[in-house]
């Protein structure tokens, strides 16, 4: 889906495109295409960087 999910790395802060409720995440880790984000609003989730494009946060 995005390359820019390659570039993701433990520390970064995203958000996801179709829940903006959950706030901006941490990443935690990006292995294989599987990133894990620690939402506020949502806890820890792990994405399929294949199908969805995090969009990275910049405060």
């Amino acid at each position: 889906m995005s390359d820019l999910n390659a570039l993701l790395e433990p520390g970064m802060r995203v958000t996801h495109p179709d829940r903006p409720d959950w706030g901006v995440g941490q990443v935690q880790s990006n292995i294989d295409g599987r990133i894990t984000v620690n939402f506020p609003e949502a806890g820890k989730v792990v994405i399929d960087g294949s199908r969805v494009a995090l969009v990275p946060y910049y405060a």
